[in-house]
């Protein structure tokens, strides 16, 4: 049997200075550690810098690296449109400053292979992860993932982690019904599994945060909320028309 292809999408937004070394350091990692087929895609949402240059400079340089490029900004909109249009059997994604250790990633990828997963997120909150960053963000990151648990009864331990898969099954279902542009497409991705029967595996991982993110803490928060309300909505809306 034919190792599957795995498409590994990089959403980014303002990513010049970095964008290079990390593509060269993440495609010498595969080269080493992993078993797959794979594809990078570069996905530039909305940069206003020289990103897309950059991204389009690399491609060329390696075959095994494309470009998808979006007017508009949001990594919900860019994972969605890449995931949707690719053939790749394990769709998957990390955020381009790899703050989520690589060694983790073939674990990732080799549970859905394995048949035994069909989602597949990293954590930073299990006991067994290790986590490098503020108290501020620390703070915030529990206080989010025990409202979604409120909310909407989940399991999973960490919604924000930049760094998930699932397979091409579970994505014909799932993705249609993910409606958030931005960061909150991660818990939408979570809830809809979890609810619609999906085995979804919590990896812990060791995660170190980077000085020089593009996350605003008070803007994403707001998003996020903002999420979560409409997507309770939504949920409630179906249940009462029996979906």
């Amino acid at each position: 049997m034919n190792p599957p292809l795995v498409n590994l999408t990089l959403p980014v937004f303002n990513e010049s200075v970095r964008l290079a070394e990390s593509v060269a350091r993440l495609r010498a990692f595969l080269r080493e550690h992993s078993r797959f087929t794979y594809e990078v895609v570069i996905a530039d949402n909305g940069s206003t810098d020289q990103t897309l240059a950059v991204a389009e400079q690399l491609s060329r340089q390696w075959t095994d690296v494309r470009v998808v490029h979006l007017p508009e900004k949001g990594r919900g909109r860019a994972l969605k449109r890449v995931w949707t249009e690719s053939p790749a059997d394990i769709l998957s994604y990390m955020d381009v400053d790899l703050s989520t250790d690589l060694g983790a990633f073939p674990w990732l990828i080799e549970a859905l292979a394995s048949g035994k997963y069909d989602v597949a997120s990293g954590s930073r909150l299990l006991p067994q992860s290790q986590t490098a960053r503020c108290w501020k963000r620390e703070v915030i990151s529990r206080c989010y993932n025990r409202l979604l648990k409120a909310c909407f009864h989940t399991r999973f331990s960490d919604a924000g982690c930049g760094f998930k898969a699932l397979t091409q099954q579970a994505a014909r279902e799932l993705l249609p019904r993910l409606e958030d542009p931005g960061f909150f497409f991660d818990a939408e991705l979570l809830v809809f599994a979890e609810r619609l029967g999906y085995r979804v595996l919590d990896l812990p991982v060791r995660w170190v945060e980077d000085p020089d993110s593009r996350v605003r803490i008070l803007q994403t928060t707001w998003q996020n909320l903002r999420g979560m309300v409409r997507l309770r909505r939504n949920l409630g809306r179906d249940q009462a028309r029996g979906k």
